[in-house]
C-alpha cells in the first residue's frame, strides 16, 4: 500500500469511524478490528501507524469532541461583554453541550477511568484555567469581578466543575446533584463570584436529566 500523502485525512477518517462505532456499540464492545473493518481500505499495520492502541484512539476522540468547538474563543469574540459576563456565558455553554453529554453518557467507563480523570485534572490546570483567567483578568480590570487570587480561583473552579460536579464521574441522585449546585453557589457567592443563577440551575438540571 502506498504511503498516504495526507495522513491527517486518514486520522480524521479513523476518528470519525471510531466515534460513530463508540456511540453505536459502546466503548467496551468496539474493537480496533471493528474500526478497520468499517473503514474498509486500511490495513492493520497502516492503522497502527496512526494509533498504537484503543486508549490512544479514545484519547484522540475525546480531545476532539471536547475541543472542536472552543467556547472560549467563541465568547472572546463577542463584543460589549464584561469579564464577568464572558465567564458566565462560558459556564452556560459548558453545562448544556448536548453532543458532549451524549458522548459522555455512551462511554461512562471511559470517563470514570483513572487515566481519563488524571488527564482531565491536568487539562483543568494547564489548559482550561489559563483560558478562564483571561476573563478573570478582564473582570478585575473592568470592575465586574472582585475576587482575590484569580489564578487559584480559576484552577479551583475548573476542577470542581469538570470533575467533582460531574454526575458521570460521581453518580448521585438528582437531589444530591442540586445540593452540589447550591453548595457551589454558596462557595462562589462568598468569594465574590456570584456566577450561579436560576438560569444556570435550570440548565444544570436539564443536563442531569439527559445523562
Amino acid at each position: 500500500m502506498a504511503r498516504n500523502k495526507y495522513p491527517e485525512i486518514t486520522e480524521q477518517r479513523i476518528l470519525d469511524t471510531a466515534t460513530r462505532l463508540f456511540l453505536e456499540k459502546g466503548w467496551e464492545e468496539t474493537t480496533i478490528q471493528d474500526i478497520i473493518d468499517e473503514l474498509g481500505d486500511l490495513t492493520r499495520g497502516a492503522f497502527y501507524h496512526h494509533y498504537k492502541s484503543k486508549d490512544e484512539i479514545i484519547d484522540a476522540v475525546t480531545n476532539r469532541m471536547f475541543n472542536k468547538d472552543d467556547m472560549f474563543d467563541t465568547v472572546k469574540k463577542e463584543k460589549g461583554l464584561s469579564g464577568f459576563e464572558k465567564l458566565k456565558k462560558v459556564l452556560q455553554l459548558s453545562v448544556i453541550n448536548e453532543e458532549q453529554l451524549l458522548f459522555a453518557k455512551s462511554l461512562p467507563s471511559v470517563f470514570s477511568s483513572h487515566i481519563f480523570v488524571s488527564k482531565q485534572l491536568r487539562d483543568c490546570v494547564n489548559s482550561v484555567s489559563p483560558k478562564l483567567k483571561i476573563f478573570f483578568d478582564e473582570g478585575l480590570e473592568d470592575g465586574s469581578i472582585t475576587v482575590q487570587y484569580p489564578k487559584q480561583v480559576a484552577e479551583t473552579f475548573s476542577i470542581l466543575m469538570t470533575l467533582w460536579f460531574s454526575p458521570i464521574l460521581f453518580p448521585v441522585s438528582k437531589e444530591e446533584y442540586i445540593q452540589k449546585y447550591d453548595y457551589l453557589k454558596y462557595l462562589l457567592d462568598n468569594i465574590g463570584l456570584p456566577i450561579f443563577d436560576n438560569v444556570l440551575r435550570g440548565k444544570a438540571e436539564k443536563a442531569f436529566d439527559n445523562i
